[in-house]
C-alpha cells in the first residue's frame, strides 16, 4: 500500500480537501442555525460531519484500493437554511438527521428503496433542489445592498478569480470576507478571547426528538436531496474515471457514518461529487490505481480540519450574518444553475417543474411541513395527471 503513494496524490489530497471544506462549510454552519442550533452546537455538528467524512474515506479507500471521495450534503445544508425551525427545534432536526442517516443505510441494503430514490422523476428533484438553493443564492446580492464597501469586495473576489480559476473562485471569496471582518468591521470587546478559547476542540452532544414534521419536512428532503444530488452523481463520476464500484454497499457506508455524526449536529455525509473528480482524476496520479492515496490524504486533513471547527465558527460570528451568506450564496451558484438547467430542459415535464421549483422556493409551509416536500409533492401530481391525459387521448 505504501508504495503506491506518490507526492502528486499528497499534493491533490491536501488541495481537495482545503477546497471541499473552505467552499462549503459557511452553508453547512448557516444551515445548522438556520434549524434551530446555537453556535457551539454549529461548531460541533461541523467538527462531527469533518472527522466522520474523513474516516469514511479513508476506510473506504484503503480497503478498496479506490479514490472513493467523501463530502457532507452542501445541498442538504441549503435545504436546511430554506427550512428553518421545525417544531421541537434542533433536538427535532438531529432526529431527522438520525432518520436520514438510516434511510440512506437502507436505501443501500435494501435495493426496492434504492431504486424508487432513483426512479423519482430527475427534471422533479432537480426542480426541488433549485427551489432550496435560490433563497441563499440571493444572499451576495442582499450582502452589497446591505453594505458595498463589506459586499461587493467578496463578490468582486469571486468574479474576477472565477474568471481565471474556477476551483479557486469560493476560496478567493471566503478570503475576501476575512479581510473584510479584519479591516471592516467592528470587533467587540473580548471577541477574540471568545475565538481563542474556541481554539480547544469541543463537542456537543443533541439528545435527538422524533416528531412528523421534522420527518417530512427535514429528513425526507434530505434524505432525497443527499441521494439525488450527492451519491447518485458521485457513483457517476467513479464511472466515467473508469472505477466500478458497489452503490449499494457505499451508500449503506455513508449512511452509518452519517449515523455517528448525527448525534452531534452532523446533517449528513455521502460520495463527494465535485471534488471526486479531482481524486479520482489524473491529476492525482498518471496511474488510476495509485488514486486513492489522494482520498487517504484528504480524510487525513479534514480530520485536522476538524478540531479547528469551533474557531471557524467563532470567527465567523464576529461578521454581520449577511456576509457568510453571501459567501455560502456564491458556493452554490453553479450547483443552482447546473440544477435548474436539468429541471427545465424537457418541454414535457416543464410544467412540472416550475410548479416543483415555484412552491419549493416560496418557503411556504403548510401543516408545519417545509414547502420542498410539498414542492415535490405538487409537481409529482402535475406530472402523473399529464400523463394520465396524454395516455386518455391516445
Amino acid at each position: 500500500m505504501l508504495k503506491d503513494f506518490s507526492v502528486q496524490a499528497l499534493f491533490m489530497g491536501v488541495l481537495t480537501a482545503f477546497v471541499g471544506f473552505a467552499s462549503s462549510f459557511a452553508v453547512v454552519l448557516h444551515g445548522l442555525q438556520a434549524v434551530g442550533a446555537t453556535e457551539a452546537q454549529a461548531a460541533s455538528g461541523l467538527m462531527a460531519l469533518s472527522v466522520s467524512l474523513g474516516l469514511c474515506g479513508i476506510v473506504l479507500s484503503a480497503t478498496s484500493r479506490l479514490p472513493i471521495s467523501m463530502a457532507w450534503s452542501t445541498p442538504g445544508g441549503a435545504l436546511l437554511a430554506a427550512t428553518g425551525v421545525v417544531e421541537g427545534g434542533f433536538n427535532a432536526a438531529v432526529g431527522a438527521f438520525i432518520i436520514c442517516a438510516l434511510l440512506i443505510v437502507i436505501a443501500g441494503l435494501f435495493r426496492p428503496l434504492g431504486r424508487a430514490v432513483a426512479a423519482i422523476p430527475a427534471p422533479l428533484a432537480n426542480a426541488m433542489l433549485a427551489g432550496v438553493l435560490i433563497g441563499l443564492c440571493f444572499a451576495p446580492v442582499k450582502a452589497v445592498g446591505f453594505n458595498p464597501l463589506l459586499g461587493l469586495p467578496i463578490v468582486l473576489a469571486w468574479i474576477v478569480v472565477g474568471a481565471f480559476k474556477r476551483l479557486w473562485a469560493v476560496p478567493a471569496a471566503l478570503a475576501a470576507f476575512v479581510l473584510v471582518v479584519v479591516f471592516g468591521v467592528d470587533v467587540p470587546a473580548g471577541a477574540l478571547d471568545t475565538v481563542k478559547r474556541s481554539l480547544v476542540p469541543t463537542i456537543e452532544f443533541v439528545m435527538p426528538v422524533f416528531n412528523v414534521p421534522a420527518f417530512v419536512s427535514i429528513a425526507l428532503p434530505l434524505f432525497i436531496v443527499t441521494m439525488a444530488s450527492q451519491n447518485i452523481p458521485g457513483i457517476a463520476v467513479m464511472k466515467v474515471n473508469g472505477y466500478e464500484t458497489k452503490p449499494g454497499s457505499l451508500f449503506a457506508s455513508t449512511g452509518f457514518f452519517s449515523l455517528l455524526s448525527a448525534p452531534f449536529g452532523g446533517h449528513a455525509v455521502n460520495l463527494a461529487a465535485i471534488t471526486a473528480a479531482m481524486c479520482a482524476g489524473p491529476d492525482a496520479h498518471p496511474d488510476p490505481k495509485r488514486r486513492y492515496w489522494a482520498v487517504i490524504v484528504c480524510g487525513i486533513c479534514y480530520l485536522i480540519l476538524g478540531p479547528l471547527a469551533g474557531a471557524v465558527t467563532a470567527s465567523v460570528a464576529l461578521a454581520p450574518p449577511i456576509l457568510i451568506q453571501a459567501v455560502a450564496g456564491l458556493a452554490l451558484v453553479g450547483a443552482f444553475s447546473g440544477s435548474a438547467m436539468a429541471a427545465f430542459q424537457a418541454p414535457d415535464t416543464r410544467e412540472a417543474a416550475a410548479i416543483t421549483f415555484l412552491v419549493t422556493a416560496s418557503g411556504v409551509s403548510f401543516g408545519g411541513i417545509s414547502g420542498a416536500f410539498w414542492g415535490l409533492l405538487a409537481g409529482g401530481l402535475m406530472m402523473a395527471l399529464q400523463r394520465f391525459v396524454q395516455t386518455r387521448k391516445k
